[in-house]
C-alpha cells in the first residue's frame, strides 16, 4: 500500500506521542553522538528516536514508514564503517533514526544455556548476567570493551576472537520487515508463543509475560554457528573461513545489516573456558607464525581459545594513542564506555560549535596520556623493539600443556622467542590489542594536518594462504603515510588502516586498494559489515532486496541504491 508522506511536524508529534519529548532529538547537536558514525559516516536526519520499549519501538518504525520516512535502525553506533548511520545528505526522503538502546533487558533461557536479547541489550551486560552461571556469550573481548549490542553483531556477522564459535548467528529472532505494498509486518521466529497481533507480542515480551511452557525447544532453528570449529581448521581450502558475503550465514536478521527492524534475538551461550594460560609470541619472519598456525589448527587437540596478530607498528599506535582508553578500561571498566562516549561527543559537538575544534576532547586526551609513564608491561615492551611480528595465543585445560611442549620445542629460533605470560601480562596483552581502534580513531584526530584519513580494511585471507602481508604498487603507495596492522590470525581475519595523506581522496584510494588486493583471493569485509565503504557483492545485495523491496531501511548499505525502491 503507498503511504503519502507526513509533513514532517506532525510525524514528529506522532512520535512524541509515543515515547515522549525528550526522547525525540531534532537538535543537531544535540543527536551528533547518534548521527555520526565512530569511524565515518554521518549526516542529517529528520529525528533521533529513542523508545524505552519493544512496543514504542514498533510504533515508531511503523508511523515513520507510513510517513514515507527512510529508517535506520541503530544499537551503540560502534561500527567501524559507517553501516548504523546517515550516509551523506544524498537520500530521496527524510531519515528517522531509532536507537535501542534503552531496550535493553536480558533474559535467561534454561538456566543460561540460551538468552533472549532485546533490541539494545549489550555484550558487556550479557558478559555480566551469564558469567556466574559458568557461561559465556559468543565474543568475551573485543566488541565486548566498546559497548557493541548484541543485536548490532547478529545483524553483521560480526566475528571476534573466538575461534570455536564463529560469527554471530542464529535462525531465532523476532523483526518487522517492509513489504513490497509497503506495509509492516511483524514476524516473530523467536520459537517463543506470544501470541497473535503485534501489539500482543511486544506487550507480552516487554513485561516478561511468558512462561517456561511458552519457549518451543524443537524448533530445528540454530541460535549460533555450530560448524566453524570444522571450518577453521580446514587450512588447505582455497575460502577465507568467515566473511560478510558467505551465504552459509545469510539468514533473516542475521546479516541482515538493517534491513530489518530487529526487536529480539535467541542465541545459544557456552561453557566459561576455565582457567587460561596466554603465551606471548614475537618474530621477525612472518613465515615462522604460518608454520605455527598452520601446526596449530592441523594437529592441536584443542584449538586455541584465542589468536590476536599485532604488528610492531600497531603496538607501538596502540601504546602511544590508546593509552586513555587502555586506563580507561582498566581502571573504570567497561560498563562506562559508552558514558564516557557520549561524553566526549556532545564536548566536541559543543567545542566545534564554538570554534574551537570538534577534536579537541582527543587533543587535550592525547596531550595529558603523555605526561602519563609507559603503562604495559616490560616483556612486551621488549618484545616490541626486538619483533615485528607480535601473536598472543591463548589456551586452555589440556591445551595449555600442548602449545607449551610445542612452543618450547620451536623457539627461540633465529628469528623469534615466547614467553608465558601472568595473569597481568595476559591482560594487558589483550586490552593493548583492542585499544588499536580506538588509537587510529585517536591519531587521525591530532594529526589532521598531516593525515586526510584513515582507510580502514577488514580482510579475509583464504585459509591456505601462506603469505598473509600485503603490499602495495608505487601509484598506491604514494598516498600511504603508514600502516598499523593487526587481527584475528587464526582466522585469518585482519584489520589494516592505512594511513592517508593530506589532500588525497582518501575513499578513491581505498577502493583502489581493494580492487588491487582483491585479485588475491580476499573477501572485503571479513566481519565488519559492509557499511558503506564496501560493496556488496550480488549474493549480499540480493540478500538486502528480498529483505527489504522498497528499499526503506539503511538504504545506500553497501553501496546500493539510496532511492526508494531500489531506483
Amino acid at each position: 500500500m503507498a503511504h503519502s508522506p507526513l509533513a514532517g511536524e506532525h510525524l514528529l508529534n506522532q512520535l512524541r506521542l509515543v515515547v515522549g519529548n525528550r526522547h525525540v532529538l531534532t537538535d543537531d547537536r544535540r543527536s551528533q553522538r547518534f548521527t555520526h558514525g565512530y569511524r565515518y559516516g554521518g549526516g542529517k536526519v529528520l529525528a533521533l528516536v529513542r523508545p524505552g520499549t519493544l512496543l514504542e519501538q514498533w510504533r515508531v518504525f511503523k508511523a515513520s514508514v507510513e510517513a514515507g520516512r527512510i529508517v535506520i535502525i541503530q544499537g551503540a553506533n560502534t561500527g567501524l564503517n559507517g553501516g548504523s548511520t546517515p550516509f551523506g545528505n544524498d537520500y530521496d526522503r527524510e531519515i528517522v533514526l531509532i536507537n535501542t538502546l534503552r531496550i535493553d533487558r536480558i533474559d535467561l533461557i534454561d538456566g543460561g544455556a540460551q538468552v533472549l536479547c532485546l533490541a539494545g541489550s549489550t555484550l558487556h551486560a550479557l558478559e555480566c548476567k551469564i558469567r556466574p552461571l559458568g557461561r559465556e556469550p559468543h565474543s568475551v573481548i573485543g566488541s565486548t570493551t566498546v559497548g557493541a549490542s548484541v543485536v548490532g553483531g547478529v545483524c553483521n556477522n560480526s566475528g571476534g576472537s573466538q575461534l570455536r564459535r564463529g560469527p554471530a548467528f542464529t535462525q531465532l529472532a523476532l523483526y518487522a520487515q517492509v513489504r513490497n505494498d509497503g506495509s509492516v509486518a511483524l514476524i516473530n521466529h523467536l520459537g517463543i508463543r506470544l501470541g497473535d497481533t503485534p501489539e500482543e507480542i511486544l506487550s507480552r515480551l516487554d513485561s516478561s509475560a511468558y512462561t517456561h511452557t511458552d519457549i518451543q525447544r524443537d524448533t530445528g532453528m540454530l541460535a549460533s554457528d555450530p560448524d566453524y570449529s570444522t571450518i577453521i581448521r580446514d587450512i588447505d581450502a582455497p575460502l577465507p573461513a568467515r566473511y560478510n558475503n558467505d551465504p552459509r550465514l545469510l539468514y533473516e536478521a542475521s546479516g541482515s545489516a538493517g534491513k530489518l527492524c530487529v526487536f529480539a534475538v535467541r542465541l545459544d551461550t557456552f561453557p566459561s573456558a576455565g582457567p587460561s594460560k596466554s603465551f606471548y609470541i614475537g618474530s621477525n619472519d612472518y613465515a615462522e607464525l604460518t608454520v605455527l598456525r598452520r601446526h596449530i589448527l592441523s594437529r592441536f587437540t584443542t584449538l586455541p581459545v584465542a589468536g590476536e596478530y599485532l604488528n610492531r607498528d600497531a603496538y607501538r599506535l596502540a601504546e602511544k594513542y590508546g593509552k586513555d582508553i587502555y586506563l580507561f578500561l582498566l581502571y573504570v571498566g567497561t560498563q562506562h564506555v559508552s558514558a564516557a562516549f557520549n561524553l566526549k561527543s556532545r564536548f566536541d559537538s559543543l567545542s566545534g560549535k564554538l570554534g574551537l575544534s570538534s577534536s579537541l576532547s582527543d587533543r587535550l586526551l592525547q596531550s595529558a596520556s603523555r605526561l602519563l609513564p609507559r603503562h604495559l608491561p616490560r616483556r612486551m615492551n621488549a618484545f616490541s623493539d626486538a619483533y615485528e611480528h607480535h601473536l598472543l595465543l591463548r589456551m586452555d585445560g589440556d591445551g595449555i600443556e600442548e602449545a607449551r611442549r610445542y612452543l618450547n620445542s620451536i623457539f627461540p629460533s633465529s628469528s623469534g622467542d615466547f614467553f608465558e605470560c601472568t595473569d597481568k601480562e595476559a591482560a594487558a596483552a589483550f586490552r593493548n590489542r583492542y585499544a588499536v581502534g580506538a588509537a587510529s580513531v585517536r591519531y587521525r584526530a591530532v594529526n589532521a594536518d598531516t593525515v586526510e584519513n584513515v582507510a580502514a580494511l577488514d580482510l579475509a585471507f583464504p585459509r591456505n594462504a601462506l603469505d598473509w602481508r600485503e603490499s602495495l604498487p608505487a601509484e598506491l603507495e604514494q598516498y600511504v603515510l603508514g600502516r598499523i596492522r593487526c587481527g584475528h590470525f587464526f582466522c585469518h581475519v585482519f584489520h589494516y588502516d592505512y594511513i592517508i595523506k593530506k589532500d588525497s581522496n582518501w575513499l578513491d584510494v581505498e577502493h583502489r586498494i581493494i580492487h588491487y588486493l582483491d585479485g588475491r583471493g580476499i573477501e572485503f569485509p571479513s566481519e565488519h559489515n559492509v557499511g558503506h565503504l564496501y560493496k556488496a557483492k550480488p549474493v549480499l545485495a540480493d540478500f538486502y532486496r528480498s529483505l527489504d523491496p522498497t528499499n526503506t531501511l539503511n538504504p545506500g548499505i553497501g553501496q546500493t541504491s539510496k532511492k526508494e525502491n531500489w531506483a
